[in-house]
């Protein structure tokens, strides 16, 4: 209650301020030119102390952060440039071991083919040697059997004729049987 009470004394003091005569709100122009002059010289004030540095502040902030962007920006895509390099040093890499195992088998099959070959011809060149060997034991063979045959046919001659042959006589008989031993047998 008592605010109402204090309400309505204001009101009775209002009324009889209008009572007296004297405005109660009275416009004086070279009070307002002052206001007016000393707002705009806080406005100056205001904007040459707080707002120049706040807004160079805001936009020194505001160009670090685009910076920032920028430069993540770049190093996103470098990253993918050097994820994409990395990607073909890998598949650069395994072509040329890919090259190097093909050449090397390659040339392992060029080694393997030409042991092969070499192989082939030692092989071939003591079956020759084995044949020529063996031909020549051959000859010495029926060399040996030749004389042991001449002998005994000499042996038997004598024994048959009944006298012993000189040694010039069983040349020519040998000689001869010798270089025909067809034509001795048919005799």
């Amino acid at each position: 209650m008592e605010l109402f009470g204090l309400a309505s004394a204001a009101a009775a003091g209002a009324a009889r301020l209008a009572a007296e005569g004297d405005p109660l709100f009275q416009v004086n122009l070279f009070q307002v030119i002052i206001a007016a002059a000393n707002f705009v010289v806080f406005l100056v004030l205001m904007w040459t102390f707080a707002f120049k540095p706040v807004a160079k502040m805001l936009n020194d902030r505001r160009s670090r952060i685009e910076q920032g962007l920028r430069d993540a920006e770049q190093a996103r895509a470098d990253r993918e440039s050097a994820e994409q390099e990395r990607l073909a040093a890998l598949t650069e890499a395994r072509r040329e071991a890919n090259d190097i195992l093909a050449r090397a088998q390659k040339v392992a099959q060029e080694t393997r083919d030409a042991d092969i070959a070499a192989t082939k011809a030692e092989l071939e060149r003591m079956r020759v040697r084995a044949s020529d060997e063996i031909a020549a034991e051959k000859g010495r063979a029926l060399a040996e059997l030749r004389s042991e045959v001449a002998d005994l046919a000499l042996q038997a001659a004598g024994r048959v004729v009944g006298e012993t042959m000189s040694d010039q006589r069983q040349r020519r008989l040998v000689e001869e049987f010798l270089a025909d031993p067809a034509g001795s047998a048919k005799q």
